[in-house]
């Protein structure tokens, strides 16, 4: 049995040849709103409510920079970030089926020629590494006596490999919220097992790295703010709840997904069905993002500026 946490010895090495990039989603500054309407690549943009997927996700351009870590010099930065919001409408109607009522949700798919499965077919085996950076948007905060989930990878029997989190658990019956660490970023694994957690604060952007063992069921985490070079801050995590084999690939998701509070009104059924029931404020509240991308390991794991460091084993 490998132990929960174990920190994994790092050192940087020079990039001689590009750790393999699978799928690159750092939007670029000619990535237009025309473009996320039309979910075309990088992104599907199908999860949302019922207007456009730009009423719900604001390209940036030059007005904000993304996190430091992908672009030699501020002055010529090679991507936008991109706010993700929800509101009351952002009511997601999966495939035609029933309104998810209990969530509030916007999310963008990691997609590649317009095909979002044939891109988990190469994602999702061997050992590979998905980063992402957030950033809080202050004018549109988080309610953090809800549960978020913000970054996952989702199967097609719903789990998740891994995931994101902010804000409080959601409970039945809900409890003292927020609770105290809900201002953290929180990792977990397929189990829901508690990887990593750290402090949300504000006007910093917190990148991470998710390696992912797709044959031994492991995981490990890759964390910095701003412009600090990624570093391991977890050993390898066992992830042996999830599946194997195309049973456990799945999408790379990030946005924001807000879980209900349990409505005392309603059956205990209801209250258990959190997709379809619940308490919902219908405010409008975002996320930042940048810095997405899924490389492999061959020349390392990017840790920015053109540097690798080790994999975590």
């Amino acid at each position: 049995m490998l132990p929960s946490i174990v920190l994994a010895f790092t050192a940087f090495v020079s990039l001689t040849s590009a750790t393999p990039l699978i799928y690159d989603g750092r939007a670029p500054f000619n990535y237009t709103i025309e473009d996320l309407d039309n979910s075309l690549d990088p992104y599907l943009s199908v999860v949302k409510g019922t207007m456009n997927a730009s009423y719900y996700t604001r390209l940036l351009g030059h007005a904000l920079n993304a996190t430091p870590l992908w672009s030699s010099n501020l002055q010529s930065p090679i991507e936008q970030p991109m706010t993700i919001s929800i509101d009351n409408t952002s009511i997601f109607v999966p495939g035609g089926s029933t309104p998810q009522n209990g969530f509030r949700r916007t999310e963008l798919i990691a997609q590649k020629y317009g095909n979002h499965t044939a891109l988990n077919a190469i994602a999702d085996v061997g050992t590979t590494v998905f980063h992402v950076s957030i950033l809080e948007e202050l004018e549109k905060p988080l309610n953090m006596s809800h549960e978020y989930q913000i970054v996952w990878i989702e199967p097609n029997d719903g789990t998740h490999v891994f995931e994101i989190q902010l804000g409080s658990p959601f409970t039945i019956p809900t409890g003292t919220v927020p609770v105290s660490d809900a201002r953290f970023l929180k990792v977990r694994n397929h189990a829901l097992d508690l990887m990593f957690e750290t402090p949300f604060t504000s006007h910093d952007w917190h990148n991470f790295a998710v390696q992912i063992d797709w044959t031994n069921l492991t995981l490990g985490v890759f964390y910095s703010t701003n412009g600090e070079p990624l570093k391991a801050v977890t050993g390898l995590v066992e992830n042996l709840s999830a599946s194997l084999g195309a049973a456990g690939q799945g999408d790379y998701h990030f946005g924001v997904l807000k879980l209900p509070l349990a409505d005392p009104n309603e059956t205990a059924a209801q209250q258990s069905d959190v997709v379809h029931f619940g308490i919902q404020e219908g405010d409008t509240e975002a996320l930042t993002y940048s810095g997405v991308f899924i490389e492999g390991i061959t020349g390392g794991v990017s840790a920015g500026y053109g540097k690798t460091i080790a994999p975590i084993s």
